[in-house]
């Protein structure tokens, strides 16, 4: 799996340097009324792809972050219903510790 995850890395950043190589003429960005960005394409573009893949990043972070306090909750709740079955099985026990004193004792065979 670390070849495949290598080589879609490797094509994914030769083709961002053969892009830019190619696109360097300077364009304008207009991010905001009267806030313009003038650069080359290919480095918006590149600056573009990155603040994509942080984004992509921080949404995998939050999305185990949200699986971990899930199973917190899980093992909580499991934990719980131990105990509850553990009284359970005390509770049982204790009672049928209870009826075999009160039934009658068996004749021994001698």
């Amino acid at each position: 799996m670390k070849q495949i995850n290598f080589v879609v890395i490797f094509v994914i950043a030769l083709a961002l340097v053969l892009f830019g190589i190619e696109n360097t003429e300077p364009v304008i960005i207009h991010i905001a009324r009267g806030l313009d960005v003038e650069a080359p394409l290919c480095v918006e573009l590149i600056m573009a792809m990155g603040i994509g893949a942080v984004l992509a990043w921080v949404f995998s972070v939050w999305t185990q972050v949200q699986g971990y306090l899930s199973v917190g909750k899980q093992m909580q709740e499991r934990e719980l219903r131990i105990q509850e079955l553990e009284q359970d099985v005390e509770r049982y026990r204790v009672e049928l510790e209870e009826q075999s004193l009160l039934l009658p004792a068996s004749p021994s065979a001698e």
